[in-house]
């Protein structure tokens, strides 16, 4: 690497589902951040890190910027605009759309308070026509005022290499922070239950999903290497959850278990044998005590 490279922190921000885990999983080349088409995918502040022969950008994805209804919901908010405050560039994902709804005009009042640049990320441009941006970029235009704006498919990939290079523009001189060969510094117990907790947002209805947290209670190695036993648990807040998840004759939990699976096996690149199981905790939302022990610490990010 360049001794004159350069090296900083990005964050994410936008309405739930804009894609800021579908770009961040394109730009680093890896699958890291949890996927799906339902609210509150990602809860923690995950660090990825893209290294390139101009330096290192390390990627802090946020929980979406969103009105709370509850403990868990504060505390994602709360961790959400202190990063705004820590990194050294803001990344505003938007859909491409003529109309600002409130939900982006919450997080335009939010940047006002800001010295951080913005680079306003207009996503999914391969569900619309290129004569249809323009009019979509002067309507942001006229809520905040961006360093830069840059048109993206980060389902596709395009023009993601032009991010790229105007998030270096406003990174400072320095040494990296991560050996360059590092992608995330998510432990793999914590990508583990992320992964599960994607499978069964994917697998069940609607309404379950936001009230379930994974904790991997056992993950070791075997000697040789080759095999890694993992014990864990889907929590949820009702009874009757509780059996949707499980399902006839266990065939909902079989069918998160196979596909979460694969997906770790991918990650460790070796055998996994993944025991599954589904414990009631109620309005665990709520509860200080239970937000942390499922790895969600609001002391850590007081404001």
């Amino acid at each position: 690497m360049k001794a004159d490279n350069k090296s900083g922190f990005v964050t994410l921000i936008g309405r739930p589902n804009v894609g800021k885990s579908t770009l961040m999983n394109r730009l680093i080349g890896q699958k890291i951040a949890i996927t799906s088409h339902k609210p509150q995918t990602t809860r923690n502040r995950i660090q990825t890190v893209y290294t390139s022969q101009e330096g290192q950008i390390v990627f802090v994805d946020t929980p979406g910027i969103h009105k709370a209804k509850n403990k868990l919901g504060e505390y994602m908010v709360s961790v959400a605009e202190r990063t705004l405050r820590e990194v050294d560039v803001i990344l505003w994902l938007v859909e491409p759309s003529d109309f600002v709804g409130p939900g982006d005009r919450h997080i335009a009042e939010r940047l006002k308070k800001v010295n951080t640049p913005v680079i306003l990320v207009i996503n999914k441009t391969d569900t619309v026509k290129k004569e249809e941006l323009l009019p979509f970029i002067d309507t942001y235009r006229k809520i905040h005022d961006f360093d830069e704006i840059v048109p993206v498919s980060a389902l596709k990939g395009d023009n993601t290499d032009v991010l790229i290079q105007q998030i270096f523009k406003y990174l400072p001189y320095g040494p990296s922070f991560f050996d360059e060969d590092t992608v995330t510094d998510q432990p793999m117990r914590q990508i583990a239950a992320e992964l599960i907790r994607e499978k069964a947002l994917r697998c069940l209805d609607e309404e379950i999903p936001h009230g379930i947290a994974v904790s991997i209670e056992s993950m070791k190695t075997r000697s040789g290497g080759k095999v890694t036993d993992i014990e864990a648990v889907i929590i949820c807040e009702k009874d009757s959850h509780k059996g949707i998840i499980i399902g006839k004759q266990g065939a909902m939990l079989k069918k998160i278990g196979s596909a979460a699976r694969y997906e770790i096996e991918q990650q460790l690149e070796h055998k996994v044998n993944l025991q599954l199981w589904v414990k009631v905790k109620k309005d665990w939302r709520d509860s200080d005590y239970l937000i942390k022990n499922f790895g969600y610490n609001k002391n850590d990010i007081e404001i």
